[in-house]
């Protein structure tokens, strides 16, 4: 596999040749050479510490080199990963180690680093979106024996497979004193994943050797390249010029052109990923919030229910997804995608009804608008930036004048975190509404570990207690009514406003095979020889 692949059949444009040639600019064609699997990533990895921050790009390279105790399949399942479970008590999860399985070093997996590796994530300073919500439920861990680990919760929690398949699981002896620096040299980084961590050069690329003692079975490619590249052109033309075997978030405007490319196969899901904006609702005068002429406003006009109703109104959700996605996105109204735990299908796309803004303006004292900043990353979702510009041009349409302020992900996410915005374009995907509205919405609260992606600021003590009882529900049936329940109310207050589902879709020479994930992750060990 590798670079004895060719597309059969391809043409080469002179403008992608250009593309191919920046990319040969860019410094990491050695290492695609090098793999037997090279695949173009959409969106840079800032750590290989799989602990302290808890971002998509992240966590997809991570997960080549730790795994967790339990995972979920394509569609969003959970499955078993390194460990079974069973509930003795609606307090206790047990959970029963695979025996035999080896971390890269040769040391075997024990319960001392499942416990380790779930109390780590307490003690990280400094994160600026960390693991600590999915591991505040625990109050005990027990180690039983070598095998066997009991994790105790005050209270019953129902969302504790899908907290702890974001968790994964380091080695005690190899992480116990490491820094940041240490993971991403790979002398922490390690785990008993299916591959090891050979090179992290942040921003450019990461190269992988296959563990061969991994439990899950040898797998077809020895070495793998994970390739940063987020200009779309570039990862289109790489694709199509044999310098990638594959690429993640295939660029909308290319994907005519691919499916009718004989020598490359797509790939596609709906995704679990909600692009939405986050309105803050706390602040008398949130940054970007002016009256038309720059000044500041008397009272800041997004803690009004009824403007933030006018400005979902004033976005045409469908032209976004047929237009600016061409057709890579679905409408959204829920806080998750259809296929997610707790998604309300009562709950529908607001609809686009510029008239009835601009009533609800008028009512709520803004006859004659204000302006707003709308900032987006311009590297991290698909058409993020363009998609920033069109809600920009739909405000100003209703009487909001909007500008647009796009950088680079590795700037935003600090920003966002600070607060730094007063509306603000994420993209949120969750293994469960309840999950969801518990990071995105719920009352920002350290101690619970709520609210940690709230860049509203909104707080509603109604949502709160329908989230914790959601979460503390573990029959799935009655869980998943509180969590419609508490999405229908988020959705209802405008708690944040949901643009559209992502659809995922990846492209890959003819050769390959990938099954497509409602989560979007890109795993080398899934892709195929056909």
């Amino acid at each position: 596999m590798g670079r004895a692949l060719r597309i059969a059949g391809s043409r080469i444009t002179d403008h992608q040749s250009r593309f191919a040639a920046a990319v040969l600019a860019v410094g990491w064609l050695s290492a695609a050479a090098a793999a037997d699997l090279s695949i173009g990533l959409s969106a840079d990895v800032t750590t290989f510490d799989p602990h302290f921050v808890a971002a998509q790009p992240n966590l997809t390279a991570q997960h080549h080199v730790f795994d967790s105790l339990v995972h979920v399949d394509a569609r969003g399942r959970s499955i078993p990963q390194l460990a079974t479970w069973r509930t003795p008590d609606p307090l206790t999860w047990e959970f029963t180690l695979r025996k035999g399985v080896k971390f890269h070093d040769g040391s075997e997996l024990t319960t001392e680093d499942v416990a380790f590796s779930l109390e780590r994530p307490l003690r990280i300073k400094g994160s600026p979106g960390g693991f600590v919500t999915y591991v505040k439920s625990i109050v005990e861990r027990q180690v039983v024996d070598r095998y066997t680990i009991r994790l105790k919760t005050a209270a019953p929690h129902g969302a504790m497979l899908q907290d702890l398949a974001e968790v994964m699981i380091v080695s005690k002896r190899a992480a116990e004193n490491a820094t940041g620096a240490d993971f991403d040299s790979g002398k922490a980084a390690i785990g008993t994943g299916p591959y090891r961590l050979v090179r992290f050069a942040r921003g450019n690329r990461i190269e992988l050797a296959r563990h061969d003692a991994y439990w899950g079975g040898k797998l077809p490619w020895e070495r793998v390249a994970l390739i940063i590249v987020p200009g779309d052109p570039v990862r289109t033309a790489s694709l199509l010029s044999g310098a990638l075997d594959a690429i993640e978030n295939v660029p909308s405007a290319d994907l005519e052109r691919l499916k009718k490319h004989s020598g490359v196969r797509l790939e596609r899901a709906v995704s679990w990923r909600t692009i939405l904006l986050h309105l803050d609702q706390a602040r008398d005068r949130p940054p970007g919030v002016l009256s038309k002429d720059g000044k500041p406003l008397p009272r800041n006009p997004l803690k009004d229910a009824r403007v933030r109703l006018a400005l979902s109104k004033a976005i045409h959700r469908q032209a976004i997804a047929d237009r600016v996605m061409e057709g890579l996105a679905v409408p959204a109204g829920n806080v998750v995608s259809p296929s997610i735990f707790g998604h309300n299908p009562a709950v529908q796309p607001e609809p686009y009804d510029p008239e009835g803004a601009r009533r609800l303006l008028t009512e709520s004292g803004y006859p004659d608008g204000f302006s707003v900043t709308i900032t987006a990353p311009n590297n991290r979702y698909v058409n993020d930036e363009q998609i920033a510009q069109t809600v920009a041009q739909m405000f100003a349409r209703v009487g909001v004048h909007a500008k647009v302020a796009a950088m680079p992900v590795a700037a935003y996410f600090g920003k966002a975190r600070r607060r730094e915005f007063g509306i603000a374009l994420l993209g949120w995907g969750s293994l469960a509404a309840d999950m969801s509205l518990r990071s995105l919405a719920a009352t920002p609260n350290p101690d619970k570990g709520y609210g940690a992606w709230n860049w509203a600021g909104y707080s509603n003590a109604k949502l709160d207690r329908l989230v914790e009882q959601s979460l503390q529900t573990v029959d799935p049936a009655k869980r998943e009514a509180v969590a419609r329940e508490a999405a229908a109310l988020a959705a209802s207050e405008l708690a944040l406003i949901p643009l559209h589902y992502q659809v995922a879709t990846w492209a890959m020479k003819a050769s390959l095979t990938y099954a497509a994930r409602t989560d979007e992750f890109t795993f080398a060990h899934h892709f195929k020889p056909r």
